[in-house]
C-alpha cells in the first residue's frame, strides 16, 4: 500500500519504519521536502504526499491537526487514519471526549474522506515492535467505511497487533480515553513504555 505519514515524530517514524519493513511504500509529508525523514521512507511536501497515497496517516500533535489537514488539499475519497489524541498540556488529560472525539473532528475537517481511528492507544515503542510480549497486544480500529476498514485492520496486523474492529467512528470517544489511560500508567504511575493492552478470550471447557 502507498502510505503517506504526516509527521516524523516518534509515532510517525515507528509506523513508517515498521510498514516499510513489511513492503509498504511510505512517504513522509513534510513542510520542507528537503527535510531528513526516517529511512527507508522518502520525503515530499504535505500535499504531494497526501494526494499520491492510498492511505494518509495523521501522526502530528493535536493542536496542529486542522492546519495539517488543510495543507493536504482535498481528501474526498481518501482513507485517513487518525493517530492523534487531544491531549492537554503536560499530559494533564483530554481536551475533548465522551460526547465527541478528535477522530470525529478530523472527519468534519476532511469532508468526503473515510476516517479511521487507530494507532493512538499505545506508545511508539510498541508500534515499532510488538516482540517480547507473551500474546499479541491489541489495536482497536474504528471507522464508518466498512469497505475500507479491512485494509486498516491489516495494517495493524502487519505491525504484530491483534486488530479488533471497534465499530463506527463514534468509538473514538472510547479509544482516546483508553490512550489517556496508557499515557497515565506510563508516566504518572511509572510503568514505563514496555507494556501494552491485550484482549483475552476465555477457553471454553467441554
Amino acid at each position: 500500500m502507498q502510505i503517506a505519514i504526516i509527521g516524523t515524530g516518534n509515532v510517525g517514524a515507528a509506523l513508517g519504519r515498521a510498514w516499510s519493513a513489511k513492503g509498504h511504500e511510505v512517504v513522509y509529508g513534510v513542510r520542507d521536502s528537503a527535510s531528513a525523514v526516517p529511512a527507508p521512507g522518502r520525503g515530499a511536501g504535505v500535499k504531494e504526499a497526501a494526494q499520491g497515497a492510498e492511505a494518509i496517516v495523521l501522526a502530528v500533535p493535536w493542536p496542529a491537526t486542522r492546519e495539517v489537514l488543510r495543507s493536504c488539499g482535498p481528501l474526498s475519497g481518501k482513507t485517513v487514519i487518525d493517530c492523534t489524541n487531544p491531549l492537554k498540556p503536560a499530559l494533564a488529560g483530554l481536551e475533548i471526549g465522551l460526547t465527541t472525539s478528535a477522530g470525529e473532528q478530523v472527519a468534519g475537517w476532511a469532508p468526503g474522506a473515510s476516517v479511521f481511528k487507530a494507532f493512538n492507544q499505545t506508545g511508539a515503542l510498541n508500534m515499532a515492535s510488538t516482540a517480547g510480549y507473551p500474546a499479541r497486544p491489541v489495536m482497536f480500529v474504528c471507522g464508518d467505511d466498512a469497505a475500507r476498514k479491512p485494509a486498516v485492520l491489516r495494517l495493524a496486523e502487519d505491525l504484530g497487533f491483534e486488530a479488533i474492529d471497534a465499530g463506527d467512528l463514534t468509538g473514538a470517544r472510547l479509544l482516546e480515553p483508553l490512550a489517556m489511560l496508557w499515557i497515565h500508567l506510563a508516566n504518572r504511575q511509572k510503568l514505563g513504555l514496555d507494556f501494552a493492552f491485550g484482549l483475552l478470550r476465555r477457553i471454553t471447557r467441554r
